[in-house]
């Protein structure tokens, strides 16, 4: 999983799809949620993106400041 600022402003949509193309994952029409849980199971991490439950041991996940505000 990519390390950053855990305080970084959340990426927009065209950027995780960059990101997305860049890992070779084809996101069509997923939406938010299901794109960004393919691109952590293309990386090899698990899907955990909106399941936070309050807590995430992961400090400097590029999703975190995204993740907390994030049903999935």
């Amino acid at each position: 999983m990519p390390m950053i600022d855990a305080g970084a402003k959340a990426m927009t949509m065209s950027e995780i799809k960059m990101k997305a193309k860049a890992l070779g994952v084809d996101g069509g029409k997923m939406k938010k949620v299901e794109l960004v849980h393919a691109i952590q199971k293309a990386e090899g991490v698990t899907p955990c993106y909106g399941r936070p439950n309050g807590s995430c041991p992961w400090t400097q996940c590029c999703w975190r400041g995204d993740c907390f505000k994030t049903k999935a």
